[in-house]
Formats: structure tokens, sequence, C-alpha cells
């Protein structure tokens, strides 16, 4: 083996056991170092890789379980959905019924005004009554045609010491026809305080009809309306919680319970 000059070696020398002979071997001390140097680094990247794939080794274990999670969080989902379709449904189907029976607009007055005594609320069907030809009649017509509950009756007290109702209240769509209880003439057709937009209708015999918290007023004071005439429309002006009318007749200027005289039955 040729020697270069300036190059250190490390010689390594083998004996066998049964031989007297050695061998020498003459390795560049650089070609050691470039050993050590690429031993370490093929350690340091062995090392590397065992650091980056245990994250990988233990992800990859977790996958099955997640997909196990997700299928059931599909589900769930789903089953959720399924919740959701059948409240809208049901929502939209007691909408529907709260339309029919105008159950809608009546209020928690309980809730409003605890300790406020009410009548229980009442379902009442509006029947048409022929309009009868001529002038006035006495008030026996239901005012409205559109079902609506009592919610306060005439013998209903707001409190202790306080007098009796004067009327009905009659829970019914804003916008509801509002009709004579009987033919006679506008007294009254204005706004007050308490009543909101109002008229006041005189007959026969000493009988007056008072219509409450309207939202419009169709006639004119002096007019002359037969039983059965649109005078306004319901609605929830003056001192009032919620859309309804007030309805009240009066003999010889005293309050009386109006299903005493009208023909629908509440």
């Amino acid at each position: 083996m040729k020697l270069r000059r300036g190059t250190r070696y490390v010689v390594l020398v083998m004996f066998r056991e049964d031989q007297l002979e050695s061998r020498t071997f003459r390795v560049p001390l650089w070609s050691l170092h470039a050993l050590a140097v690429t031993a370490v680094l093929l350690l340091v990247v062995a090392l590397l890789g065992v650091a980056l794939a245990a994250p990988v080794a233990r992800a990859a274990a977790r996958v099955p379980g997640l997909a196990r999670e997700v299928e059931r969080l599909e589900g769930e989902n789903t089953q959720v959905e399924e919740l959701a379709q059948a409240l809208d449904s049901v929502e939209s189907a007691f909408s529907r019924l709260r339309d029919m029976v105008g159950a809608d607009i009546v209020p928690a007055l309980s809730a409003l005004t605890p300790g406020v005594l009410m009548s229980a609320p009442l379902l009442v069907r509006g029947v048409t009554v022929p309009t009868p030809p001529g002038g006035g009649t006495r008030p026996d017509r239901w005012p409205l045609d559109e079902p609506g509950f009592v919610t306060r009756g005439a013998s209903d007290s707001t409190g202790p010491g306080d007098e009796p109702h004067p009327g009905l209240d009659i829970a019914v769509r804003e916008g509801s026809l509002v009709r004579a209880a009987g033919g006679g003439t506008v007294v009254e057709a204005g706004a007050a305080r308490d009543y909101g937009l109002y008229v006041l209708l005189l007959h026969p015999d000493g009988y007056q009809t008072m219509y409450g918290h309207l939202s419009r007023i169709t006639v004119s004071s002096g007019a002359l309306v037969r039983q059965g005439d649109v005078m306004g429309l319901s609605g929830n002006t003056g001192r009032s919680t919620a859309p309804h009318l007030h309805f009240e007749i009066r003999l010889n200027g005293r309050a009386v319970d109006p299903t005493a005289f009208v023909k629908e039955t509440p």
C-alpha cells in the first residue's frame, strides 16, 4: 500500500492464533473521522425518524376510534334533524289551530297582572243573523263573525273594592269585523283613554251598546245603523294588553250581562 506524505494513518495489526504472521492495515485518519460523522448523522436521522413516527403511529391508532365517533355523531345529527322537522310540524299545526280559534291573541294575563280576577276563557262561535229591515232593534246579535274567547266576563272585578266589569272582553284577531248588535243610532264614535277607539249605539227601549278598543271606526256620530252593519274593526287601542273587543250592553244607563240578551250562546 502506497503511503501519502502528510497523511496520518491508523495502523491495525491482526494476528491469528495458529499463525505467527500478521497482517497490517493502515487506515487514513480522515476516513475514520468521516465514518464517525456518518455514523452520528445516521444515528440522528434514526432518532428523528422515531420521534416523528411516534405521533403518526399514535394518530393512526386513534383513526378507528375517531371513525366510530364520527359515525355516532352523524347518527345523532340525523336524529336531531328528524326531531327538528317533527317540532316544526307540530309548531305549524299548533299555529294553524291557534289561528282557527283565535287563541294566538290571548295573552297570559295572569302572568302580566297576578292577583287579577278573570272569568275562565270561553270559546264563542259567531253565528250570522239575518239583518232585519227597518229602524232600531234591541241588541240581541253577537257583534263578531269570527270565533273568539271571552277572557273577562260581565261580573269580573279587577281587584278588591273594584266595581264589576261592565261588559265582555272578547279576544279576537285584530282587524275582525265588528257589527252592530242591534239597529240604532250612533251616539258617539271617537277615542277615549280607557276604551281607545269606540262606538256607542242607542237602541229602542232604553238599550245602549258599547264597542271598545277598535283599530278603525267606519261610522260617524248621528249615523243610523241596522243590526249586523259593520261599524269598525277590532283592535288593541286604549287601556288594553292584547287585541280584543270590549262589548257592553246598557239598559237605562246601567250595564247588564250581554250573554243574557245575545242570541249566540258562549
